[in-house]
């Protein structure tokens, strides 16, 4: 740049020309950050500032190509925990960049020169711009790794699964740990299927009652119980990981070394016999602090269509006394404390309604996680991740799932209840049952 530049020959500029040149240093400094200085400054600190901003806008540029050709290549790079560690660190090193071209920007303008009140006025834009930018892109780097330190605190198995029958197949099971009761219990049970390709999702809710659970060829379980899990209605499938951890918990010597426990390794292969698929990945969500990751996202709306109690007992007749509270129909924003009461009230009411209520609460959590959501709630999502999920999803997978998930909701997930009337608890007939679930797939894929 010459000497006879408007920005840089100002030993005679009048207020006017300086109060000009003054925002056209702003502006510079906000769209291309170190063009300010390449103009009016130190030309080596604009080389640095040059490089770090089109070195940014190609990385970004980048993420963009990528999202389009091939989004799971993005999520892969954002979510696996050292890739998005070192993200994290670029982009807290770029607002550091930022921060110090606006502080080198404020000096250029030769404030001090420039006339009456448009100096305050000029001061303030450039403050601005240094906070506004400084500020979005230290959040972005913050946000980074916040996310990388939850995917690396709750995916802790290294490697990646492959479909079985071209279909993903986790196990969803909520946890229930509550003061009344001895040990943990998943009260809540099912099975997300989803297409590999295209991502058609079915949900197969598993009823907490059912009996006589079978365990797939292979299960040390299998030589205990070779008649399946049947003993009355003591041995309904809800009861195995609880009999397993107090009293198999040598027959799978490996669980925990492989993310898992004796009681989930049992509970998964029963309901292997019970749906006649291979699961993959289970997911274990602690019931009782479900209710932090509901408050993270503001709360859930749902459509209450019946009277429900918020604690106490049955009487003789199964109906509900000593309560501490009511759920009144209709369409309610429920906190956390609310809706965990709503999920898992049963007095009453039967386990299947119960069933019924836990999938209106998954739905509803699911259409709150839209991205404004997540983004302006995400260091308390994944505060509450952290707390209580417990899964053996490999940190490989989290790209392929996510990318899933997206296209899942596009489609919408169909659901599959093995509840009667549609079946026997006491008595289920497990080959009619792998039928149901292969003819949901099949209507599944066609309703797309």
């Amino acid at each position: 740049m010459s000497s006879t530049s408007p920005f840089r020959n100002i030993d005679r500029a009048s207020g006017e020309h300086l109060t000009k040149r003054a925002w056209w240093l702003i502006l510079l400094t906000f769209v291309i950050p170190g063009s300010a200085q390449l103009l009016a400054g130190n030309r080596k600190i604009a080389r640095v500032g040059l490089i770090a901003t089109f070195t940014y806008w190609a990385l970004f540029v980048l993420a963009a190509v990528l999202f389009v050709v091939n989004r799971a290549w993005l999520f892969f790079v954002v979510t696996f925990p050292i890739l998005s560690g070192i993200i994290a660190l670029l982009l807290i090193a770029y607002a550091v960049i930022f921060a110090l071209l606006a502080l080198d920007t404020l000096r250029l303008l030769q404030l001090p020169r420039i006339p009456g009140r448009v100096k305050w006025v000029t001061l303030a834009g450039i403050l601005a711009v240094g906070v506004l930018g400084t500020g979005t892109i230290g959040y972005a780097g913050n946000l980074a790794g916040v996310q990388s330190n939850m995917i690396g605190g709750i995916f802790t198995q290294q490697g990646i699964t492959l479909p079985d029958n071209g279909r993903y197949n986790i196990l969803l099971m909520g946890g229930d740990a509550a003061r009344d009761r001895l040990g943990l219990r998943p009260d809540s049970m099912s099975v997300l299927s989803i297409d590999a390709v295209t991502g058609q999702t079915v949900n197969i809710g598993i009823p907490r009652n059912l009996q006589k659970a079978p365990f797939v060829a292979g299960s040390p379980m299998k030589k205990l119980w070779p008649n399946g899990y049947n003993c009355g209605d003591v041995c309904l499938i809800n009861a195995i990981y609880k009999d397993v951890t107090d009293s198999h918990s040598d027959l799978y010597p490996n669980a925990v070394k492989q993310g898992s426990n004796p009681g989930i390794e049992a509970t998964k292969e029963a309901i292997e016999g019970v749906t006649g698929l291979k699961i993959q990945s289970y997911v274990l969500v602690d019931m009782a602090g479900f209710k932090a990751l509901i408050n993270a996202l503001g709360g859930i709306t749902i459509n209450v269509t019946e009277r429900l109690p918020i604690g106490g007992q049955e009487d003789a007749f199964g109906q509900p006394i000593n309560v501490k509270g009511w759920i009144e129909p209709g369409v309610q924003h429920m906190d956390g404390k609310t809706a965990i009461w709503f999920a898992r009230a049963r007095h009453g009411s039967s386990d299947y309604a119960r069933m019924q209520r836990q999938r209106e609460v998954e739905d509803a959590m699911l259409a709150q996680l839209d991205p404004a959501t997540v983004l302006t709630h995400f260091r308390d999502i994944a505060a509450a991740g952290r707390q209580l999920v417990q899964t053996n999803i490999p940190n490989g997978q989290v790209a392929i799932y996510l990318d899933l998930a997206l296209k899942a909701k596009k489609l919408g997930i169909q659901k599959l209840e093995l509840v009667p009337p549609t079946i026997d608890v006491v008595n289920p007939n497990f080959t009619a049952i792998h039928a149901m679930v292969q003819k949901a797939f099949s209507q599944a894929s066609t309703s797309k």
